[in-house]
């Protein structure tokens, strides 16, 4: 899945679909990897998941990310990343 990251945002949530990626706020700085473990941290924690089956592919340096998720079907992993609201 495509995932657009806004990082040092007030809080760390889903925010809506960003084109064809979904777009996620994250409280932690773009600074030494951090905003990159809080996404997957986020990501395990919503998907209910151990955070060693969320993978960041790509991206690690750019707002665009591509993340690879083992253990859900994409409808599934849709409806546990609803916008925060």
């Amino acid at each position: 899945m495509k995932i657009r990251v806004q990082p040092r945002a007030g809080r760390t949530e889903v925010a809506a679909a960003h084109g064809n990626a979904l777009r996620v706020r994250v409280a932690a700085p773009p600074v030494d990897g951090a905003a990159n473990r809080a996404l997957v941290r986020f990501l395990a924690r919503r998907l209910r998941l151990p955070r060693s089956a969320v993978e960041l592919r790509s991206g690690h340096r750019g707002r665009v990310k591509s993340v690879w998720v083992r253990g859900l079907d994409e409808r599934t992993a849709a409806g546990l990343l609803a916008p925060d609201r």
